[in-house]
């Protein structure tokens, strides 16, 4: 086998996203990320880390030379263009093909990495000393370098464990070998770089010279962050990732499905019966994030939306809004006991003035019938 071991997961007729590990971990860097990205997500291992082969590098190892393997990757899966985001050796990958290959590339996510990474010896003393011993007296202090104090990953350190020793080795040598600032001002991929506000490995000055090299790159700092932030900050790297690669937002059409089955055809059709050029903006809103992403979200079932809906209605005196999200919940499957139990509650916590009129509300819908 001769190429980098890879994950691909997402639609296969999405845009792909190309998402490169960290010195010493795997593509369980991204376990927490990956799955929130509405692309074809395909991450891949370094050699010699979790399952690619040691053998695709050896002594003396550049960044390019890890950047080759990515592209033969990359044209074995089809992809003549893709986004690519990486953390801190991975990124360095990604710089690499921005500035060489920046065809290749529609827009660049740059993770706690740099345009270096300091002076040669240290790696080269790395290299050395995991060639002699292998990796488990850097696996003891990895935590203090990733993670900040009292967070760490436990899968990600193992991963460190069993890398391949002259695999590592090799890695250090790319990076003992990596300086790109003479090419940051040519990068012309639309670039966003990520820093972790704790990170000691790359701390925050490297990715403000990345940003303020890199024309027209932005800058966030995610606080809580060290080194391996899509570990330790999943939702605010998916966010980060999500706006820069331009994720498509709720699918209307998708919501106004969702809002059929909850509040019936009937109103759904008068609603849009109703709309004006004023109000198409609000329909649209609401068709895509009320009900095409809150609504739709399966962390919660229709029955527990339904009981918090009501409750929050009668909080705040929505009667209109409260008869119809009745009718709502009889179809979501509440029984006329268990609407009347949700009502009750609101009399402790919301004021019997509230409840009393949100019972006469109630009344008068359930003898409606069955929705």
């Amino acid at each position: 086998m001769n190429q980098l071991h890879h994950v691909i997961e997402g639609p296969a007729t999405a845009p792909a996203v190309l998402l490169g590990p960290s010195l010493g971990t795997s593509t369980a860097l991204w376990d927490a990320v990956a799955p929130g990205l509405p692309f074809r997500c395909v991450r891949w291992d370094l050699p010699g880390h979790g399952a690619s082969p040691a053998g695709l590098i050896g002594p003396g190892a550049t960044v390019a030379d890890l950047a080759a393997h990515v592209l033969r990757l990359a044209d074995a899966l089809e992809l003549d263009r893709f986004h690519y985001a990486g953390v801190s050796l991975g990124g360095a990958v990604g710089l690499w093909l921005a500035v060489h290959h920046p065809d290749r590339l529609h827009r660049l996510a740059v993770v706690c990495s740099s345009a270096h990474f300091g002076d040669p010896g240290p790696w080269q003393e790395r290299a050395a000393l995991v060639r002699r011993d292998g990796t488990a007296p850097i696996a003891e202090t990895a935590p203090g370098r990733w993670f900040t104090p009292g967070f760490t990953v436990p899968r990600l350190v193992d991963d460190l464990r069993r890398a391949d020793p002259e695999a590592y080795a090799a890695c250090c040598d790319a990076l003992a070998a990596y300086d790109l600032r003479p090419g940051l001002p040519t990068l012309t991929v639309p670039t966003l770089v990520l820093a972790g506000r704790q990170d000691p490995a790359t701390p925050p000055a490297h990715a403000r010279e990345l940003a303020d090299a890199i024309p027209g790159a932005a800058l966030t700092e995610l606080p809580g962050a060290s080194h391996l932030a899509p570990a330790e900050q999943p939702a605010a790297v998916l966010a980060a990732l999500r706006a820069h690669f331009g994720a498509p937002g709720p699918d209307a059409a998708a919501g106004t499905a969702v809002r059929r089955e909850v509040l019936g055809d009937a109103h759904v059709d008068r609603a849009q019966a109703r709309t004006t050029r004023l109000t198409a903006p609000f329909q649209d809103f609401i068709s895509r994030y009320a009900w095409g992403e809150i609504w739709a979200d399966p962390t919660l079932s229709r029955r527990e939306r339904s009981l918090i809906t009501l409750t929050a209605l009668v909080a705040h005196g929505h009667l209109d809004e409260l008869a119809m999200h009745i009718r709502a919940a009889r179809r979501n499957g509440l029984t006329p006991d268990e609407i009347g139990a949700v009502l009750l509650q609101t009399a402790v916590y919301c004021g019997v003035p509230a409840a009393n009129a949100a019972f006469a509300v109630a009344q008068r819908v359930l003898e409606e019938g069955t929705p």
